[in-house]
């Protein structure tokens, strides 16, 4: 029955997030907001949702391994699952502003959430803890990520598209259900997700960890891997790689520093490696992209075959 209700909530979890978008878009685009904001806030927010809605009840039910582990599961398998798959299917052009800022952004955040966690070799204690302290160190970081994506959306002001009277007539109550719809799908299917994946992994020997590393985060980055996929067999695959990077800068940014302020977050010592083995994949990503602004098909199976050896090693080290 376990396995029954996982799936339900990852489909929630999927939906809800879909929903969520679209109804969010349509709104802001009737209140003329610019498609940039909406493409780097609400959308970011809607694919990073799922993640967000399972950190916060887990750390609030004390699972904290799943937590943190579903955050830092997901982007590792956005930085070389996803990002792989998709260079696999069709090369991804690079844009200038993703090599020169935001993938070192996602580097950056990668860096700050190691030492903020490595209380045990920094600072000489007991025990590695991510406080509420380090939670509003990380959404300073966060202000400082969004005042970067106003600033872009500012600057691309001008081709802001000017919107038909067709759009103006969409209809408020239909968009207002439709993302409170797939808020409710959103929290429902984090409910169901973080209660039997925790079920699932003690009943199978794993680590509340492991199964934020495995199950869960490969769940909540399915909305990701579909939407880069597809974008891939359009040969659409500019704006995929951006859509990653910036999904993993909200993870840590977002997700972790809201998780952190509404509860600490214990500790697993064993991710400290999994956040080194992330800064190394962020690097080889930045390196990859710096050549000929393209991450080609021989790049996309490095990627891939480092998350099968990533898998490897998590499971076995369990």
């Amino acid at each position: 029955m376990a396995y029954i209700l996982l799936v339900l909530g990852f489909v929630l979890l999927i939906k809800g997030a879909d929903l969520f978008v679209d109804g969010s878009s349509n709104i802001a685009r009737a209140l003329r907001v610019s498609p940039i904001i909406i493409g780097l806030t609400i959308v970011s927010l809607g694919t990073s949702s799922p993640e967000a809605t399972i950190s916060i009840i887990a750390a609030l039910e004390e699972n904290t391994g799943v937590a943190l582990g579903n955050v830092v599961g997901s982007n590792i398998l956005n930085t070389s699952l996803v990002v792989g798959v998709a260079a696999f299917i069709y090369p991804l052009k690079v844009q200038s502003e993703t090599i020169k800022k935001e993938i070192p952004f996602a580097l950056l955040a990668t860096i700050v959430l190691l030492i903020l966690i490595s209380d045990v070799p920094l600072q000489g204690t007991t025990e590695n803890l991510l406080t509420r302290g380090d939670g509003f160190i990380i959404l300073l970081f966060f202000s400082i990520f969004l005042y970067y994506v106003f600033e872009v959306a500012l600057n691309s002001r001008k081709n802001m598209n000017v919107e038909s009277e067709e759009q103006k007539a969409t209809s408020w109550k239909k968009n207002i259900l439709l993302t409170m719809g797939g808020l409710f799908g959103i929290i429902l299917g984090g409910e169901l997700v973080v209660k039997n994946a925790t079920a699932i992994a003690l009943a199978l020997g794993m680590s509340q960890t492991l199964a934020g590393l495995t199950i869960v985060a490969i769940g909540t980055s399915l909305p990701e891997l579909i939407t880069s996929t597809t974008a891939a067999l359009k040969k659409e695959s500019e704006i995929a790689l951006g859509n990653i990077v910036g999904s993993n800068i909200f993870n840590i940014f977002f997700v972790l520093g809201t998780t952190a302020v509404i509860h600490p977050l214990a500790v697993n010592s064993e991710i400290i490696a999994d956040i080194i083995f992330m800064i190394f994949l962020t690097i080889t990503l930045l390196i990859f992209s710096r050549t000929d602004y393209e991450i080609g098909k021989l790049e996309g199976f490095f990627l891939v075959i480092a998350y099968v050896f990533y898998l490897i090693f998590i499971i076995i080290r369990n």
